[in-house]
């Protein structure tokens, strides 16, 4: 398979969040799911906008979106050996519609039940994270090489969301806690970004969303980075289960990492 220009589809994901996100920041009211999610008029813009310009140039891949209907999304999933994109028009909707300027855009092509492209873009700072399948992964125009200065775990910045994980694990680590500081951005995508580009040291999640991670997943280990769930496995599966995530960009803390969540 010929993959797409990844220049090409940053542009798109760039041009859309430019046009649909930021004039609507602080502009919107929200609404709620059933599930207590928020939606927003600007998710459904940006949705909208970007399924018509990749069926434009990619036809031949069907789309996959947050928005979805789950059994439309869960039927696409049955073909994901095929070429499949999947995205997460707003992640961060929650801070979007109270005016915390942390969200991201998340995008990834799904070849052969694997991420092969991933793109997230933040358009209030104007990065662009995006990583091709052996082809490494990229701030805007620059490689990300992480250095990995020896941080021992108790002296790291952790990106922690605690609403989601084990409440015995949530009890440990406010009792015993094991590293220096803790953040959470409110956007699964922005953490995968900002661990893979060494912006903090190590990042715990109870329960994500494909496409929470799909994009994160490949741009973090095309950085060199390692992730797993709680349980040791991939975090990568192309169902709709949520995942947990243990994940580092300095492949030695996560091992301390995994270590500390696990044997404790």
């Amino acid at each position: 398979m010929s993959l797409p220009d990844i220049t090409i589809l940053t542009d798109i994901v760039i041009a859309a969040a430019q046009q649909e996100l930021v004039p609507r920041f602080r502009q919107v009211k929200p609404s709620y799911k059933d599930d207590e999610s928020i939606l927003t008029e600007a998710d459904q813009a940006m949705d909208r906008h970007l399924k018509h310009e990749l069926s434009q140039r990619w036809p031949d891949f069907p789309f996959l979106s947050e928005e979805m209907p789950r059994h439309k999304q869960r039927r696409l999933l049955q073909h994901a050996d095929q070429p499949l994109w999947c995205l997460d028009p707003l992640d961060g909707s929650r801070n979007f519609a109270f005016g915390l300027p942390s969200f991201t855009v998340s995008l990834a092509l799904i070849d052969r039940r694997e991420p092969v492209i991933g793109v997230i873009y933040d358009p209030i700072l104007d990065e662009c994270f995006h990583a091709g399948k052996g082809q490494g992964a990229w701030l805007n125009k620059r490689r990300m090489n992480p250095h990995f200065i020896k941080t021992p775990l108790n002296r790291t910045l952790a990106l922690v969301d605690f609403k989601r994980l084990p409440k015995s694990l949530g009890v440990r680590m406010i009792n015993h806690t094991p590293y220096g500081s803790q953040r959470n951005l409110g956007s699964c995508a922005r953490e995968w970004a900002w661990i893979a580009a060494g912006r903090a040291h190590v990042l715990l999640h109870g329960g994500q969303k494909l496409w929470d991670y799909a994009a994160g997943v490949l741009i973090l280990s095309e950085a060199g980075g390692d992730s797993c769930t709680l349980n040791g496995e991939r975090v990568f599966k192309a169902d709709l289960d949520p995942r947990s995530v243990v994940a580092s960009s300095d492949p030695e803390l996560f091992n301390n990492w995994y270590f500390w969540l696990t044997q404790g």
